[in-house]
């Protein structure tokens, strides 16, 4: 067998505690800020889910999800069949809230970004360290400036480019965001290109981080349902 394919294969295959964790993070961060909405908007509970702490929990939770996919880009073999299946569920958010929620439905949520920076991620990854460093630079500013401005047509929604009344209940443009992709991209250049073994030598609860990290984009698509299936009850009784 090819040295360099052992090597791949091996890369594959492996998985990596840390990153598993961080995955865990992200998903638990993610439940807790969508529970303190739910309980405000449909429960009646009084938590401000617009102060500082829980503005930093929710970005915190989307963020991470949008580093380790850049990330994980570098390990997958099959990121455009990966990124058309999460965007097909990020559509399937869109109808759900449009039909419930048309004033605030879901244009390009957390799903939708991932979805399409899985299928850039091929492309992307073709381009030398420098060049991507390049590329960071600019987006950041280019989204905080994008958002100040107003478009009179809905196609740019994508770029970070809003016009005037839009609202979406989940909205990350690939303008800033795909910076931090890109971020994900050059720490796995940086880390992971040419290791077999995890970064840092620690155990957590192996078993349920491993689940947490394997099964994220359905506990994403469930929990909501069930908190306010949970609540529905609740208020019934």
């Amino acid at each position: 067998m090819d040295r360099r394919h052992s090597l791949n294969s091996r890369i594959s295959s492996q998985r990596y505690e840390e990153i598993d964790v961080l995955r865990a993070l992200a998903i638990g961060l993610m439940v807790l800020f969508h529970l303190a909405y739910d309980l405000k908007e449909f429960a009646g509970v009084n938590i401000d889910y617009q102060a500082p702490l829980w503005f930093v929990i929710g970005k915190t939770s989307a963020l991470l999800f949008i580093f380790i996919s850049g990330l994980s880009s570098g390990f997958s073999k099959s990121s455009v069949r990966r990124g058309l299946k999460v965007l097909f569920w990020g559509m399937v958010v869109t109808v759900v809230t449009y039909l419930f929620m048309k004033e605030e439905y879901v244009r390009f949520g957390i799903l939708h970004f991932l979805g399409v920076t899985m299928i850039l991620s091929p492309l992307v990854s073709r381009l030398s360290s420098r060049t991507l460093w390049v590329l960071v630079v600019p987006i950041v500013p280019l989204g905080l400036w994008f958002n100040g401005l107003a478009v009179g047509t809905g196609l740019f929604i994508p770029f970070g480019l809003m016009y005037d009344g839009f609202s979406s209940l989940d909205y990350y443009p690939l303008f800033p965001y795909f910076a931090v992709t890109i971020l994900g991209i050059l720490a796995y250049r940086r880390f992971y290109a040419q290791r077999t073994n995890s970064l840092f030598s620690f155990r957590l609860n192996s078993d349920l981080t491993k689940w947490l990290s394997r099964n994220s984009l359905g506990i994403y698509l469930i929990h909501q349902p069930i908190i306010l299936f949970i609540i529905f009850v609740v208020n019934r009784l």
